[in-house]
């Protein structure tokens, strides 16, 4: 499955809800997320674009991944489907 293309920052927020990713502060364009998932707490800045680009995304889902101990393909289809 390939990466959507037009993820805002909002909907992404509200997809990584399912991994216990919660905003904890917000400076200027860019929202912090932070996570206690697999016991390893985890931050990550999504800029709030709309949408965010291809590249940001990729990079932001593989850390997501790496974190969670999956791989990105498979982090692609529980967030997206």
């Amino acid at each position: 499955m390939k990466i959507p293309r037009d993820i805002s920052a909002e909907k992404l927020i509200k997809l990584l809800r399912k991994f216990d990713y919660i905003q904890t502060r917000q400076t200027g364009s860019h929202i912090r997320l932070s996570s206690k998932f697999t016991g390893i707490h985890q931050h990550i800045t999504i800029p709030n674009h709309n949408p965010i680009k291809l590249g940001t995304l990729n990079n932001i889902l593989k850390d997501i991944a790496e974190n969670l101990n999956l791989d990105k393909k498979d982090l692609i289809k529980k967030l997206f489907t």
